[in-house]
């Protein structure tokens, strides 16, 4: 393994700075993590992209989108079959408010 590309100053100071409390070993686990994350960020950086377009987007684009209809039909006297209490077709509840 090469040399670290990530001290553990930068570590606590990154903790410090998202209010984390790390314990030595989190230090050395998150220390190890990142150089490893980084490792693979050179090895992305090798890759020739020339003649590839830029994109944001790899799969399908966009979310699937339904009939914007209503679907179910106010059913207030079912709704309120099991209330403990009713009053002209609303739950009836105790004041909690003075």
């Amino acid at each position: 393994m090469g040399r670290s590309k990530i001290t553990l100053e930068q570590v606590r100071h990154v903790a410090l700075l998202a209010r984390l409390s790390l314990a030595p070993d989190e230090e050395d686990r998150i220390r190890a993590n990142m150089d490893e994350i980084l490792d693979y960020i050179d090895k992305l950086n090798e890759l020739s992209t020339d003649g590839i377009e830029p994109t944001a987007q790899v799969g399908d684009a966009g979310t699937p989108t339904r009939a914007d209809a209503v679907t179910n039909h106010p059913a207030a006297d079912a709704m309120l079959a099991n209330a403990p209490a009713r009053e002209r077709g609303f739950f009836k509840v105790p004041k909690i408010i003075d």
